[in-house]
């Protein structure tokens, strides 16, 4: 028997359970399905959230003929023997195909290419579904002809209603057993998934079949038993997708913005994803320099000291470390007057006339360069009172530029 998951997988609209903000009766996706006029789409979004479910309904719907391909596994070969069968006239009188391209972001270059033609002509309605960031891993001309939509995770409420579905159906789901289950119960497996409703079924139905029937003729399936099945809070991220860049941009942010909670939070869901702890000690040497600059230089000085001990230590000791750094640089006073300043000085080399060097401040290793002006005229700062004097450093043609400007 299939996974209860599969089971359950909605076959109208009205059975899905989320993304109202899509689907709601007034949607442009929701309509262009109920009226079958679907264009290509690219579903964005994190695991569970209902892409392969939302294509299932698709294909429910739709009185073209309907194929699915993973891209893990499928090729260009595969691709054109469906674009010659979406061609046969007598096979498919409509000329037409709704493809469903599971984990699009995975298929290359060339077999992305190849879909283009046939997706330009309206010969394929694409839909892709991909966890990873389309604008990233898509090619831009096929998704320039396609729509793409953004999966959210499920709320709780959404993912209880799920459950409660698929406790109460008796032809697909759990409905054929005796069972007592409370909301607050529900509750629980929602808030462990985050947002994934295969994954709180999957633990439903866990929980079901490996409980005994008590003596009073039913199953009891409590927080306890669910927490069991569950073993581990699913936590959404993956250090080598598009969360791990949504993570470490709120890690940085929180540090800069001075909030040593935020970084903690940022840098445990870090840690707990297996990010590189080395990765982590960088992106907090950067930001002690760009973000603390001049306002607290003692602030790179200890990641930079922080980084190393990382790298000597390792984890999981490495975590207190990195908790020490990102909490001082958190914590630290702000400038970045320093990382601005070098930024406009590098666009001043590389794109503008800047002039030469002064004279007086130009190398004259030899006695007999000092005719041709080299040094001529350079005030040693030490020979004046304090160890400042004014002259001018910076070439004529931009002797009055400020790079270093503090607030």
């Amino acid at each position: 028997m299939e996974p209860l998951a599969y089971r359950m997988s909605p076959r109208t609209l009205e059975e899905f359970f989320g993304q109202k903000h899509i689907l709601g009766e007034d949607k442009l996706l929701s309509r262009a399905i109920k009226a079958d006029r679907l264009s290509s789409i690219i579903l964005w979004g994190p695991p569970g959230c209902g892409k392969t479910a939302l294509a299932r309904v698709i294909a429910n719907m739709t009185k073209n003929k309907f194929k699915k391909l993973n891209a893990v596994n499928s090729g260009t070969a595969e691709i054109k023997e469906m674009v010659a069968e979406a061609k046969n006239l007598l096979m498919n009188p409509s000329g037409r195909i709704v493809l469903f391209v599971d984990e699009i972001h995975r298929f290359n270059k060339s077999q992305q290419d190849t879909l283009l033609p046939y997706v330009e002509d309206g010969t394929v309605i694409l839909i892709g579904a991909t966890t990873e960031n389309p604008y990233f891993e898509v090619n831009k001309a096929l998704l320039s002809r396609s729509t793409v939509f953004k999966l959210e995770p499920l709320q709780a409420e959404d993912v209880v209603l799920a459950l409660k579905n698929a406790l109460s159906d008796k032809e697909r789901g759990l409905g054929n057993y005796l069972l007592e289950i409370n909301d607050k119960t529900l509750f629980v497996i929602a808030d462990m998934v985050n947002g994934d409703v295969r994954k709180a079924l999957n633990i439903l139905e866990m929980a079901v079949l490996t409980t005994d029937m008590a003596s009073d003729g039913l199953i009891h399936i409590d927080e306890k038993v669910v927490r069991e099945c569950s073993q581990q809070r699913v936590t959404e991220f993956d250090k080598n997708g598009d969360s791990h860049y949504d993570n470490i941009s709120a890690f940085i942010k929180s540090m800069r913005g001075s909030s040593p909670d935020g970084a903690l939070f940022y840098l445990a869901r870090a840690i707990a994803g297996g990010e590189d702890p080395m990765f982590l000690a960088r992106r907090i040497v950067i930001c002690a320099a760009e973000d603390v600059g001049m306002a607290d230089p003692n602030a790179l000085v200890v990641a930079s000291a922080g980084a190393q001990a990382v790298h000597l230590v390792g984890m999981p000791e490495a975590r207190i470390i990195l908790a020490e750094m990102a909490v001082y640089v958190a914590k630290a006073p702000k400038s970045n007057a320093s990382y601005m300043g070098i930024n406009m000085a590098l666009d001043d080399v590389m794109n503008t006339d800047t002039g030469t060097i002064p004279m007086h401040i130009r190398n004259a290793p030899v006695e007999e360069m000092k005719q041709f002006g080299y040094h001529e005229g350079y005030k040693y700062a030490h020979d004046y009172e304090g160890g400042f004097v004014e002259q001018q450093y910076l070439p004529d043609k931009i002797k009055d530029k400020k790079y270093y400007i503090e607030k």
